[in-house]
């Protein structure tokens, strides 16, 4: 077995880190450059006329409060393990963030959350990270839905019911089938030892941070002039990200598929194309940009446990 020194370890952690930050840097950069639908001149000329100290102030609030709850939701979760701090709780889901930034879905997210922890507890982790996005994705499928139908989309919906009833039946009749030491009986198991009052806690902040971002969306096209009953507004909003979460992506291309399934929608009423393009644009800089610029910070100053 080939052996690694101790100062050739820490060179290849000293490069993985930069490699990570370099690369988040370098896709944020190409995406806000080489994205030919973004018109600055435009957006600056709105921004002047329209400019709210209070206003730039509250939506940056709401991009805390997005954050803030997943962070909440994490150090929830691993309570189920041990107590961690709120600033160990940041650091895990700030690191996590820039870590997963290029990867399919924000699957380095969940590597980047088990290295702060002992080896033997990674499998439990990665668990605890599927609990975490798992419930955040069912209330944007459940809002999503709701949106869908107000929106008019019935027949959709219809299909859409018939479909999770039919996934369900099927998973009701194969829980008992194992893949590899894995069944869907097992999984609900594991599931069910979570404590209740870390789901209920884990589900209510999920909620909360829907509602936050959901809203901040809805703020910024007010501030951009969209002038849309309030209801049809967080319908359109609510089926986008439904769409949306439906695709596989990168982190790094959030905003592009945001805006693309946002232009169809709020194409049909009536709303212009580089309106919102840049509220998604927006959206991607104040919700995903500014935390992986945080969370370079972290992943800089990362230092491997001991005891792995």
């Amino acid at each position: 077995m080939i052996s690694i020194s101790h100062k050739a370890k820490q060179f290849l952690i000293v490069v993985t880190k930069l490699l990570i930050v370099s690369g988040a840097f370098y896709f944020i950069y190409h995406q806000l450059a080489n994205n030919d639908k973004l018109d600055w001149d435009q957006f600056h000329a709105f921004f002047k006329k329209n400019q709210s100290i209070s206003g730039i102030i509250f939506i940056l609030f709401l991009s805390f409060l997005n954050r803030f709850f997943e962070i909440l939701k994490w150090q929830n979760l691993v309570s189920y393990l041990h107590k961690i701090s709120l600033p160990e709780a940041t650091k895990q889901v700030l690191g996590s963030l820039t870590a997963g930034i290029f990867t399919p879905n924000g699957i380095g997210e969940y590597a980047g959350k088990a290295l702060f922890f002992e080896k033997i507890k990674i499998k439990k982790i990665v668990f605890l990270n599927l609990i975490c996005n798992g419930i955040q994705l069912i209330i944007t499928v459940l809002f999503g839905t709701i949106g869908l139908w107000i929106l008019g989309y019935r027949f959709w919906v219809l299909l859409l019911l018939i479909a999770f009833f039919g996934f369900w039946v099927l998973g009701f009749g194969l829980k008992k089938i194992k893949i590899k030491d894995h069944s869907l009986e097992k999984l609900i198991q594991k599931i069910n030892q979570i404590p209740k009052k870390i789901h209920r806690k884990n589900m209510f902040l999920g909620f909360l941070r829907y509602i936050v971002f959901s809203h901040q969306y809805y703020f910024l096209l007010l501030a951009f002039d969209v002038d849309l009953p309030y209801l049809t507004m967080m319908s359109s909003i609510a089926t986008v990200y439904f769409l949306a979460s439906s695709l596989p992506s990168f982190q790094f291309l959030d905003f592009a598929v945001k805006g693309s399934v946002a232009v169809y929608f709020f194409g049909i009423l009536g709303v212009n194309e580089w309106i919102v393009v840049f509220i998604s644009t927006l959206m991607w800089l104040l919700n995903v940009v500014l935390p992986v610029l945080l969370g370079s910070y972290y992943v800089l100053n990362f230092k491997v446990k001991a005891t792995r």
